[in-house]
């Protein structure tokens, strides 16, 4: 037998059917719902409102005035300035240097995106410090801008930086740029502590056609005296030629002559084993004692000859020690290797393009080995140009149209290597003739010009 369960009616049975208890639960989720709205309609409403003072004629202090509840406020200041903080008790002190009529905004964000925003006029009626200057294209020497500072107001120090100078403090000032193309040239101004900056753009027309005649004179070596100048040179020692698999073994100084104005680098012969110190010679380098950043660089030397004699003259960018090879780049102003005489070298190594993949050429002089000759390189932040006897005897350029860290790291400081190898990849490429030595490459001088 099957029992029905007897239940006491609930007030909802007494007062409403069933079949119609469904549609009143979701009018009372309804009314329920609507009150809860209405209540965080009330609880979220804000404004957005700020207040200011002047500190001084250039200084104003703005604070939050904003009521209700919102999450963040975003400050437009009317002068470039912009500031977004969920500290609602910051103050901000803003200067403007300029007299003028600013635009300052507030607006503040709630929980759900909600904006509103306040707007206010300020007045600064003195001008503090308003950055200006002048820059016009000499029309007798469109290479050279005429530079003056018009700046108003006070201020500690000044700055102009162009191409790769910076000149301090030159109210009037004569910026020269040898090449063709846009130019950036940047007025920065100190006060208090703070920078402040300006820029302009000027065209330049020409190539200076005098650029290398204009050079000067900036640092030399003509090897007087009877030894080697230390206040210039340091002797690398060691051997395997750093990676180059040489067999000489570089001497602090045993190979390395000064007398009657030459310097002579000779490589002996210590046995007849053709391995690694089988050979001793000297490499001299101007590492962190003489660095240069552009100019024309020029040495006269008379060069070693024989079967697997490799004497260089070249540069490594300075940053060597941090970055190491090729990032640092290198300038290999003359290479000779003695297996193919008469035919000397310049090549350019980049991370873009280093050992056998480097940017070079070559060419012939039949007395090499005979006469000194001169060989040299204008550097310029926009080219390499290599040369033998004369500026007009350019033998290899290198000159990337887009200019960036992989081909271009020649925009630093390089120093000066003078030496001669044994063997190696490619000094040895077709073995050491061991009759020829001893063998000598004489520097008769160093020379680098540059800009004044």
């Amino acid at each position: 037998m099957i029992r029905k369960n007897k239940m006491h009616k609930t007030i909802f049975d007494i007062i409403m059917p069933r079949h119609k208890l469904s549609l009143f639960a979701m009018m009372l989720l309804l009314l329920t719902t609507s009150f809860s709205c209405n209540k965080n309609n009330q609880d979220s409403a804000f404004t957005a409102d700020f207040s200011y003072s002047m500190k001084d004629d250039n200084h104003v202090v703005f604070t939050n005035e904003s009521q209700g509840e919102y999450y963040s406020l975003t400050w437009d200041f009317g002068n470039g300035q912009t500031e977004t903080t969920t500290d609602k008790k910051k103050d901000f002190t803003i200067y403007y240097p300029e007299a003028g009529d600013y635009e300052v905004s507030l607006k503040a964000l709630n929980y759900t995106g909600q904006t509103n925003t306040a707007t206010k006029n300020i007045s600064i009626v003195t001008s503090d410090l308003v950055l200006s200057f002048t820059a016009e294209v000499d029309l007798q020497d469109p290479n050279r801008v005429n530079l003056k500072n018009t700046t108003q107001g006070k201020y500690d120090s000044f700055k102009w930086l162009y191409r790769y100078k910076t000149i301090e403090d030159e109210v009037e000032y004569t910026a020269y740029f040898p090449y063709t193309g846009n130019y950036d040239i940047e007025l920065l101004v100190f006060k208090n502590g703070t920078s402040h900056s300006l820029k302009k753009t000027i065209n330049i027309t020409r190539d200076d056609p005098n650029y290398v005649q204009n050079l000067t004179l900036t640092w030399e070596d003509q090897f007087d005296g009877t030894s080697v100048n230390s206040e210039n040179w340091r002797f690398d020692t060691g051997s395997t030629g750093w990676g180059n698999n040489e067999l000489e073994n570089y001497t602090n100084g045993d190979n390395a002559d000064v007398s009657g104005g030459i310097l002579t680098i000779t490589a002996r012969k210590v046995n007849d084993n053709m391995e690694v110190g089988s050979y001793t010679s000297s490499r001299l380098s101007t590492k962190g004692k003489k660095e240069f950043q552009y100019g024309r660089m020029e040495i006269r030397a008379k060069l070693p000859s024989g079967t697997g004699i490799w004497p260089a003259i070249w540069m490594l960018g300075s940053n060597f020690s941090t970055v190491g090879w090729p990032d640092c780049g290198e300038m290999d102003i003359m290479e000779y290797v003695g297996y193919n005489p008469n035919t000397v070298y310049a090549t350019v190594h980049t991370p873009a393009g280093f050992g056998n993949f480097g940017s070079g050429s070559s060419t012939t002089v039949t007395t090499c080995e005979e006469e000194f000759h001169n060989y040299g390189v204008i550097w310029t932040e926009k080219k390499l140009e290599f040369y033998v006897d004369s500026t007009d005897n350019v033998i290899h350029t290198y000159a990337p149209a887009v200019k960036t860290d992989e081909n271009w790291p020649f925009n630093q400081p390089a120093f000066f290597i003078l030496n001669v190898a044994v063997g190696g990849y490619w000094g040895g490429a077709q073995g050491i003739d061991n009759n020829i030595f001893p063998q000598s490459m004489e520097i008769d001088y160093i020379k680098v010009y540059q800009e004044k």
